[in-house]
């Protein structure tokens, strides 16, 4: 059994304006998790539906979540922050008023994904600048805050582990290091939406070289808090046709929007091998730290959808977890 304490995103909770976050917090807690992952715009409407400043409505979401015994691990998700093309002085002001909400909730971390804009600077000279600035930020009061940086599977030019562990290196800052996601593992390297199959051709063979020289050489001490989603299968495939389809976006990102349900919920479509890329990631590092379940799940935009059946299925989808790394762990998967 995984010693790994579980969180959950607020937003994998539900998507309808109805759908409160001090009532995702409570549900979160009735369903046995340790923790939760506050998104910024959902505490944001929290704050604004009492007519309160974000940084009161911090507090009382701090309170809540002690009240309940729910640790914040993270204030999520600061985008498009490194190379933009926009002035860094606005970025870092935002930056430091994200931070300082952060440490109100007391969140350890800061999640911050790579920038996916066409036109980010992808300099490393600047990004890595940029990013060292931020992490500064995080450090300069008590309590620290981390920043944990997330290559995003579409990211302009950060898509893959290895370049954003190469900044995490560059950034050479205690309080910076990764977040990593399964759904951007498997669909940078093994899912294609649109091939029949659901994969790239030679993908088991590409991903099992990621993850055996991720053991080999990601530090352990520079992953924050990992990620859990997986990916549902498009039948029929991708195209210009679909009806998600936006000219110029990623189809990783369209992917993402719409059908990330909960790991192993094969009766929504889930098929991406989550079971390979978690076995590495915790069980072969001996990761022992914060695990998240972030999921985007369509059905959850539905007025009806409800937050404790939310809540439920990731609490199933962990316990099928725990058992398929059991079986996994006695024989090696053939991708």
């Amino acid at each position: 059994m995984l010693s790994n304490k579980l969180a959950i995103a607020s937003l994998s909770l539900g998507q309808h304006t109805s759908h409160s976050l001090d009532h995702k917090i409570r549900a979160a807690a009735a369903a046995k998790y340790q923790g939760i992952e506050i998104v910024y715009y959902e505490l944001e409407a929290f704050s604004k539906a009492q007519s309160i400043p974000i940084i009161q409505g911090a507090e009382q979401v701090r309170v809540l979540c002690q009240k309940v015994n729910l640790e914040i691990i993270s204030l999520a998700p600061f985008e498009n922050y490194e190379g933009d093309q926009s002035p860094l002085s606005d970025r870092l002001q935002k930056a430091t008023h994200w931070i300082e909400v952060a440490r109100i909730l007391q969140a350890p971390y800061l999640q911050i994904p790579s920038n996916f804009k066409a036109n980010a600077i992808g300099d490393r000279d600047v990004v890595i600048s940029e990013l060292r600035q931020l992490a500064d930020i995080g450090s300069a009061k008590h309590p620290t805050v981390s920043i944990a940086y997330e290559y995003l599977s579409w990211g302009t030019h950060c898509s893959t582990w290895e370049t954003a562990l190469e900044y995490v290196n560059h950034v050479d800052r205690a309080n910076f290091g990764l977040c990593l996601d399964t759904f951007h593992e498997a669909t940078k390297l093994w899912g294609d939406n649109f091939a029949r199959s659901g994969r790239f051709e030679g993908s088991g063979r590409v991903l099992r070289k990621s993850l055996d020289r991720f053991v080999a050489n990601c530090p352990v001490e520079k992953i924050f808090f990992l990620q859990l989603s997986d990916g549902e299968r498009f039948d029929p495939p991708f195209s210009k046709d679909h009806p998600w389809y936006i000219e110029g976006e990623a189809p990783q990102f369209t992917w993402s929007k719409h059908a990330r349900p909960f790991p192993f919920e094969s009766h929504y479509g889930a098929y991406l091998p989550v079971t390979e890329i978690t076995k590495a990631w915790i069980v072969d590092v001996g990761f022992k730290g914060w695990v998240s379940l972030e999921i985007f799940d369509r059905r959850m935009k539905d007025e009806t959808s409800q937050i404790e059946k939310a809540a439920s299925r990731g609490i199933d989808s962990w316990r099928t977890l725990q058992r398929e790394l059991e079986l996994a762990s006695k024989v090696r998967t053939v991708l």
